[in-house]
């Protein structure tokens, strides 16, 4: 795949038109918002921005990536072992369904491309009861020849522009806050894939009690607009 048909691929995937749901998703964010946490346009960028350097980065980021290597070197046992360590480290019930569902939707959709080359990712993630969506979609990349830098910073992308989009709705901000939003998350992604490239296993980690507290009490929110 040349240069210009991978970087098609990835805009592809990191798509808020990928039909996984993540849309649908907010990540505890609604309940950092409705406990007052969250208030306006800085404390959403304190809150996005701690968590994708200190969550998001450090633990998802790196097995993104070690996934993406398993898969070019066909290593599936590597693969389905960091697949059950990003279930087990989804510290709510919400998360856990959320992954699994957009692992699901995205599985799915391995089949309704109709791409010959994605038939050795589909054999070894149709089997599985419930697969990360994370697993899923560093095959895809893998497969399509993406640069694993280049997927990790769009990753990352998708991941801090669907937590923008949320609290466009749940704060509410205006459409230019977003952009400004975005426009200093994007800056920090480049260091933040770097990082997450040359991270070793035993520095990875997504130790944000905060993000777990909001995760697990928006799961009893009365009244609110995502399904987490």
């Amino acid at each position: 795949m040349n240069d210009t048909l991978a970087l098609a691929r990835l805009l592809q995937l990191a798509s808020p038109a990928l039909p996984v749901g993540a849309y649908t998703y907010s990540q505890g964010l609604e309940w950092a918002v409705e406990s007052g946490v969250i208030r306006d346009e800085a404390g959403a960028a304190r809150w996005i921005g701690d968590l994708l350097a200190h969550a998001i980065g450090r633990f998802e980021a790196p097995l993104l990536a070690r996934q993406m290597q398993a898969w070019r070197d066909t290593d599936h046992a590597e693969v389905l072992r960091l697949d059950a360590d990003f279930l087990a480290s989804r510290e709510s019930a919400e998360l856990r369904a959320e992954t699994a569902q957009m692992g699901f939707s995205l599985r799915r959709l391995l089949r309704d491309l109709r791409d010959e080359g994605l038939a050795p990712v589909a054999l070894v993630v149709d089997p599985l009861a419930e697969v990360a969506f994370p697993t899923v979609w560093s095959g895809i990349a893998a497969t399509w020849g993406i640069a694993p830098h280049a997927a990790v910073v769009a990753y990352l992308w998708s991941w801090a522009e669907n937590q923008v989009m949320a609290a466009l709705k749940a704060v509410p901000l205006g459409q230019a806050a977003g952009q400004r939003l975005l426009a200093t998350l994007g800056t920090r992604l480049p260091a933040l894939a770097d990082a997450a490239l040359d991270l070793p296993e035993a520095a990875w980690s997504n130790f944000t009690p905060a993000f777990a507290l909001a995760c697990a009490r928006h799961e009893t929110q009365y009244s609110r607009l995502f399904r987490s």
